[in-house]
């Protein structure tokens, strides 16, 4: 079945999918209640476990700070539903809800919501100036071919996982999430959400350090969100840039199938579902991202049609994206550096 095909099946399959996630697209408090509950005392409780057990054994402690990344991603995961205002059925709530999120993310709450949510509503669209906004940035292989060699050069040193996993969350950090980057209409109206959010996380900061110690606090602090970065990058990784993903110019885009294709289902073990607020079933929050997270489960499960069509990835599969830098138009499909040099000796022997 060619793509042309497969799009108009799933096209003429799901054209009534509104009506398929309406039941799942309901806040339910008591859920949001439980999982606030779930999710921030045992973040505390294992911070302050680390607190007392780095003085002592720093091996020990590193069992430990990963797994509290792990309840730093599902804080995160909150403060993501609350700015789709999904969370909760009061706009109100989930915005402070979710600020206090931001905090503990130190990813300032209003801002990027905006960019988030932009990230929806573009997703796999090869504009230029939609393309990275919200996610790994990623050339075409025509634009690639025809780039200079120090844009080459800057790609290629990008999509070095540890630059692309390590030091591009701390540069996000660090830049990004304090000085909006993104150029959308008024931007000075984003400048002032992200400073009041910024000041808010800032004055946090201050309040926590001085009562535990700076020192101790840094360490453990930005250990967390280092590490956190890391998993919420790897994430947005698999699940946009597996190989028969969907990219198109606007013109010949479509929502659907941006949401159904071009993003996975990362299969995970029942407990790193939980772990990551089942941002692994990416599909289905991509069709609508007014499903709470907690809602995503049950409707993997009750839907399977929505799962027919899904680019399904494991953990094992997923370490072969790594190979994935460019994406083929002509094929559909990302491609590796070598790959690329295959193509390319074939296009100058023609």
């Amino acid at each position: 079945m060619t793509n042309k095909q497969l799009n108009a099946e799933i096209k003429a399959k799901l054209a009534n999918w509104r009506s398929i996630i309406a039941q799942y697209q309901v806040p339910n408090h008591k859920k949001a209640v439980i999982q606030i509950i779930n999710t921030f005392l045992p973040f505390i409780a294992l911070w302050v476990l680390i607190y007392f057990t780095v003085k002592y054994s720093i091996l020990l402690s590193i069992p430990l700070f990963i797994i509290n990344a792990f309840f730093l991603v599902r804080i995160f995961i909150i403060q993501h539903d609350c700015g789709h205002q999904s969370f909760f059925k009061s706009k109100r709530l989930n915005n402070i809800v979710g600020i206090i999120c931001s905090v503990f993310s130190v990813i300032p709450y209003k801002y990027w919501k905006k960019v988030h949510n932009f990230h929806h509503g573009h997703n796999g669209q090869l504009e230029l100036d939609t393309r990275s906004i919200g996610d790994i940035p990623t050339m075409t292989l025509n634009e690639y071919i025809n780039a200079s060699w120090v844009r080459k050069l800057k790609y290629r040193i990008f999509r070095i996982p540890i630059i692309t996993f390590v030091a591009s969350p701390i540069y996000y950090f660090l830049v990004p999430c304090r000085y909006p980057t993104t150029d959308f209409d008024k931007w000075g109206k984003y400048m002032k959400m992200v400073l009041k959010d910024n000041f808010w996380i800032a004055l946090s900061y201050i309040v926590v350090g001085t009562l535990v110690g700076w020192p101790m606090f840094l360490l453990i602090q930005l250990t967390l969100v280092t590490l956190f970065g890391i998993v919420a990058f790897w994430f947005f990784y698999v699940q946009h840039q597996h190989e028969f993903s969907y990219k198109h110019w606007k013109d010949n885009w479509d929502y659907l199938l941006s949401a159904i294709r071009g993003s996975s289902y990362y299969k995970l073990p029942r407990m790193f579902h939980w772990l990551t607020g089942n941002i692994g079933y990416h599909h289905i929050h991509h069709l609508s991202s007014i499903i709470p997270n907690y809602n995503l489960p049950k409707c993997f499960k009750e839907q399977p049609l929505l799962n027919k069509y899904v680019n399904e990835v494991n953990f094992w599969e997923s370490l072969k994206m790594l190979r994935y830098k460019l994406w083929d138009e002509d094929q559909e499909k990302m491609i590796s550096f070598t790959e690329y040099r295959k193509i390319k000796r074939l296009r100058m022997s023609a």
